[in-house]
């Protein structure tokens, strides 16, 4: 057989219309660009956000409760603990929960978030640990030390103990409840009910515990305020809203001003000089966005 030569450039295809590569101009390039950068900032501030929120407030809550220990025990010491109604952060209680781990935490006035940033709070509108009546805590379930993240552990029998300025008192855990179904225990002249979160991610409803004082309880003042909106359970902090936006303008203009500073100063000044700037208004901005989560979270 004799094999057929086919010519080498009828092999070869024949791009008739081909198009030349042509580079994106450059305003799009530079918008490409700066979209890229904004995502990469709202990325890190986002992960910034969810450092503070499982690390951080952690830090921050332990540093208040070291603070009003202190000044609890100081005012125990001198018998002018309040017995009645306080003001908003105001160190009321302490609580010890030895089956979930929580040894004398601070109890402030109020359920707000950002009461509750501070340590378990005491709904105002209720009586104080020890009281005759029902006395109500609120704690958070994941941010902040999460001081009842275990409170769904708790079992009948389980004890509870309180100290306020009206002496020292037990608990015992007997009933359980949630956002449907209160603890009722109609036939207990003092009692306990506990409250946090359902969840730790997105919190849709609250657990709830309830224990009997054991023993007689000490006088109820009465005479306390009534509850605001921001005291309910799963509650957020409407008013932080503008702050966060204040402190966000307020770290915009020192990135910009330490951008400028970068430019036309000497660079390691210009970092010395604001860094601390801009993480001290990151976290003032944490704190507030924070406040705009469900109290309990």
């Amino acid at each position: 057989m004799t094999a057929t030569l086919v010519p080498r450039t009828a092999a070869l295809p024949v791009l008739a219309d081909a198009v030349p590569y042509a580079p994106a101009p450059a305003g799009r390039r530079r918008l490409l660009l700066q979209l890229g950068w904004a995502a990469t900032l709202l990325s890190a501030l986002l992960l910034g956000f969810g450092g503070y929120l499982a690390v951080l407030s952690g830090f921050q809550e332990q540093h208040f409760q070291s603070t009003a220990y202190k000044t609890f025990r100081y005012q125990l010491a001198n018998a002018v603990a309040p017995t009645g109604a306080a003001a908003d952060g105001t160190p009321v209680a302490l609580i010890d929960i030895p089956a979930i781990g929580l040894h004398q935490a601070v109890v402030v006035e109020g359920t707000s978030g950002r009461d509750l940033m501070r340590g378990p709070g005491h709904r105002r509108d209720t009586a104080l640990p020890g009281q005759s009546g029902t006395a109500v805590l609120f704690g958070r379930g994941t941010a902040f030390g999460a001081p009842f993240g275990r409170l769904s552990e708790l079992r009948v029998g389980d004890k509870i103990y309180a100290t306020t300025g009206q002496g020292s008192f037990s608990y015992t855990v007997n009933a359980y409840g949630d956002s449907t179904h209160p603890v009722r225990d109609p036939a207990a002249p003092a009692r306990l009910v506990l409250t946090t979160s359902d969840s730790g991610w997105i919190p849709t409803g609250t657990v709830l515990v309830g224990a009997r004082l054991d023993g007689d309880p000490q006088p109820n003042p009465y005479g306390r305020p009534a509850i605001t909106a921001a005291d309910h359970a799963l509650a957020v902090d409407g008013g932080a809203l503008a702050g966060l936006q204040l402190w966000a303008l307020a770290l915009l203009g020192s990135v910009l001003a330490a951008t400028l500073a970068v430019r036309h100063w000497h660079r390691r000044a210009a970092y010395l000089t604001f860094t601390p700037v801009v993480v001290a208004l990151l976290w003032a901005g944490y704190e507030n966005a924070a406040a705009l989560l469900p109290n309990l979270y």
